[in-house]
């Protein structure tokens, strides 16, 4: 009986208790269910970021790696049309003539070589090109100074020879092709302090010369203009 009349009080004390209203607990639900998203959002924020730099690093390291190339492509073709890189070794007969002078100067100059390599020249050079008559010595060898090679021939050389070596200058920025009086050879090839006599228009070192030394190391003043100057090229 006792027992009976304490599990009734009991009973009637937790009926006393105030219970959470309802609007409360859902109030409470949305709030967890709202903090829920927002850490959801930023965890997605956040592997989005990481995805975004990483696609940056390949990106930057795929652009470093085609520019590389880019460059090395750029070198070697800059190589194979200025002669300025040429993988031409040693070519037998070329004779090299050193401490040759820069000066500017006006009139004539009297040159040891036929025709020179170098040496006092006048102050505006030859335009590179092809020529059908001789050219003044003084412009020319101011564009050797500027890298060019100049293909001198006897005036006596036969048509078919000329046209053989037009056809190997044509094309070339930094090349001069003229007749010249008083020649030791058929043909000379020159550029600055660098010579090359030959006997025939057909010979293989003609190419060889223009390949190495067109823009090549030898050249004091490279990347200088080979237009602007003098002359009326015919080609």
């Amino acid at each position: 009986m006792s027992s009976q009349r304490g599990s009734s009080a009991q009973d009637r004390r937790q009926s006393q208790q105030p219970k959470q209203p309802l609007p409360a607990r859902a109030a409470q639900a949305a709030s967890r269910r709202e903090e829920y998203e927002r850490r959801r959002r930023e965890r997605q924020l956040q592997a989005g970021r990481q995805a975004q730099i990483q696609r940056l690093k390949r990106r930057g390291l795929w652009s470093a790696g085609i520019a590389a190339a880019a460059l090395v492509v750029f070198l070697i073709a800059h190589a194979v049309t200025s002669g300025g890189g040429s993988t031409v070794g040693t070519i037998p007969g070329v004779v090299t003539y050193s401490n040759l002078a820069r000066d500017h100067v006006s009139g004539t100059v009297k040159y040891p070589q036929t025709p020179p390599v170098g040496g006092p020249h006048a102050p505006v050079w030859l335009n590179c090109g092809i020529y059908d008559t001789p050219v003044a010595n003084e412009n020319a060898v101011h564009a050797l100074e500027h890298g060019a090679v100049w293909i001198t021939y006897q005036p006596t050389l036969a048509a078919g020879d000329v046209q053989h070596l037009t056809s190997l200058v044509k094309g070339h920025a930094y090349v001069i092709l003229s007749p010249y009086t008083g020649l030791p050879t058929p043909v000379v090839a020159s550029a600055w302090g660098v010579q090359l006599p030959m006997q025939s228009a057909y010979d293989s070192r003609i190419s060889q010369f223009i390949q190495k030394y067109e823009q090549g190391p030898q050249t004091p003043e490279p990347g200088a203009p080979c237009s602007g100057g003098v002359g009326a090229p015919v080609g």
